[in-house]
C-alpha cells in the first residue's frame, strides 16, 4: 500500500484485510478484502476487492462483490464486474461490462427547517430554506412532494388560483410557485406533512410535518 498525498494505492501485489475509512482517493490494483469508506474508489483491471464499501463515486474496472453503496457515480468498465447489494446515485455501464447484483438507486431525503410563519387568513411562500430535497440521480423537476393531513389551512401553488394541490415538485420550490394559505381560523398554529418521491418511485419515507406559527 503507498500514499500520494490524497491516494492511496493498494499495488498489485499487496493483500489487504481490514478496514480502510476517512480516504479520499483509494485506488485498488491488489486484493482488498473488508470495509472501505471513502470520497473516490478506483478498482484497476487487476483488482480485486470482496466486501462493504461506501463512496461518493466508485469506478469498477476489476472485480467488486459484496455490499456497496455509492452517492454519486458508479461506473462499471467494460473489464468491470460488480456483484452484490448496490445502491446508488447514478449508475452507467460500458458494453463488455458485468453486472449481478441487487440494485435500487440513492432514495430522496428531505431537508429544511420545517418551520413557517403566516399572517391569519394570509398565505406565506415556501421556500428552499423551509423544505429541499436532496438526490443525486433526479432533476428538481422529477422530485414530487406529497401533501397529507393538512390543518388550518392548504398548500397552493402561485398560479393555480388558491386552489389546493395534493402535490408538487421541487421545481415548484425553486420558482416560488409554492404556498401555504391559512384558512382563517382562530388558531395559533397549522400544519401540513409531506413526503417525496423520486422518478423511480423511491420516497424519502415517513412523511415529515411542516409547522406554520399564525399571526394575528
Amino acid at each position: 500500500m503507498a500514499g500520494q498525498g490524497d491516494v492511496t494505492i493498494i499495488r498489485e501485489d499487496a493483500f489487504l484485510k481490514g478496514r480502510i475509512r476517512r480516504c479520499h482517493h483509494i485506488q485498488i490494483e491488489g486484493y482488498v478484502e473488508g470495509e472501505i469508506i471513502a470520497d473516490e474508489v478506483i478498482v484497476q483491471p487487476s483488482g480485486r476487492l470482496f466486501g462493504k464499501v461506501r463512496a461518493q463515486t466508485l469506478d469498477v474496472l476489476g472485480f467488486v462483490q459484496g455490499d456497496v453503496t455509492v452517492l454519486g457515480l458508479c461506473r462499471i468498465a467494460e473489464t468491470g464486474t460488480l456483484n452484490g447489494n448496490v445502491v446508488y446515485g447514478q449508475l452507467t455501464m460500458d458494453a463488455g461490462g458485468n453486472l449481478s447484483a441487487d440494485v435500487r438507486n440513492v432514495p430522496p431525503t428531505i431537508d429544511g427547517d420545517f418551520e413557517l410563519t403566516v399572517d391569519k387568513g394570509r398565505a406565506v411562500r415556501i421556500t428552499t430554506h423551509d423544505l429541499t430535497v436532496h438526490d443525486p440521480d433526479d432533476v428538481a423537476e422529477n422530485l414530487v412532494y406529497t401533501i397529507t393531513n393538512p390543518r388550518n389551512g392548504s398548500v397552493v401553488l402561485s398560479d393555480g388560483g388558491n386552489r389546493p394541490v395534493e402535490s408538487f415538485t421541487q421545481a415548484d420550490i425553486i420558482g416560488d410557485r409554492v404556498l401555504f394559505l391559512h384558512d382563517g381560523s382562530h388558531s395559533n398554529e397549522a400544519t401540513f406533512d409531506v413526503v417525496v418521491a423520486d422518478s423511480q418511485g423511491a420516497t424519502s419515507g415517513e412523511p415529515r410535518r411542516v409547522t406554520i406559527a399564525v399571526r394575528g
